[in-house]
């Protein structure tokens, strides 16, 4: 199978963008992250408490209209490359409501 030199996909960009009362959006490394630390927020009490500090502490926070490439997607929301910036090339699960 020959591919044609120089013929390359288009790439279509995205940003984050913070939602309620978010200042940053959190980018989980997985999400398998994302479901385990929302499914323990939503609990409330002391579980919801545990929730919010693990998600705190599994989570590098990314600013506001970070430009990102989706590499992949579902209903939760998706595997994200920031393209640039000081994070560029790295790669992480974010909500879809954070994405645009």
């Amino acid at each position: 199978m020959a591919i044609a030199a120089g013929c390359q996909q288009p790439v279509v960009t995205h940003k984050l963008v913070v939602t309620g009362n978010q200042h940053s959006i959190p980018l989980y490394a997985d999400e398998n992250d994302y479901l385990k630390y929302s499914r323990m927020q939503q609990s409330g009490g002391l579980q919801g408490m545990v929730g919010d500090v693990g998600k705190k502490m599994v989570t590098r926070q990314i600013d506001d209209q970070t430009p990102v490439k989706v590499v992949s997607s579902d209903d939760n929301g998706a595997v994200v490359e920031i393209i640039s910036g000081a994070m560029r090339g790295e790669t992480g699960f974010v909500a879809k409501q954070n994405l645009d």
